[in-house]
């Protein structure tokens, strides 16, 4: 569990991290140099879901060394289906990391969630749903890793 208090007023308990795939864990089928030292460091702290519509058929083998759990959603409605992951795990425990227009819901339905803008870039909906925007995604699971920095981005 990770807390996380904003001043003036606002604390956030989180106890579950979703994460997209592609473009925000990994760039051109490889998985972000950095990412699995940084999910090991937060496996303790969170339950660490990556959803994910496997676009390129790899993402079992791209994971299979990582903390994760994995839910592969079918081609279409990706959007809702990480939605839905979030809702049941608890949107209000939940912090989001994604990049992509599928990751707009549920950005904005986590209580934290972070866009990545990253080398593949970030679909503007997901920018404009996300609380926190940053331009890796080592400096997204940081974030979490650190949490007086998303108390420094968000405080009023």
């Amino acid at each position: 569990m990770i807390e996380v208090k904003i001043p003036p007023s606002e604390k956030i308990v989180l106890k579950y991290l979703c994460l997209d795939l592609n473009g925000t864990l990994s760039f051109d089928r490889a998985i972000i140099e950095g990412v699995p030292e940084r999910l090991d460091r937060l496996k303790d702290l969170l339950d660490i879901r990556v959803i994910t519509g496997d676009t390129f058929g790899n993402a079992a083998d791209l994971l299979k060394t990582l903390p994760v759990s994995i839910s592969i959603t079918a081609a279409s409605h990706q959007g809702q289906a990480k939605l839905d992951l979030v809702e049941k795990l608890g949107a209000g425990n939940t912090v989001s990391l994604g990049n992509g227009h599928n990751d707009r819901l549920m950005l904005e339905r986590s209580a934290l969630s972070i866009a990545v803008i990253g080398r593949e870039g970030a679909a503007g909906s997901a920018l404009r749903a996300a609380r926190i925007s940053v331009f890796s995604i080592l400096d997204g699971l940081d974030l979490l890793l650190y949490p007086d920095r998303i108390k420094a981005t968000l405080r009023d």
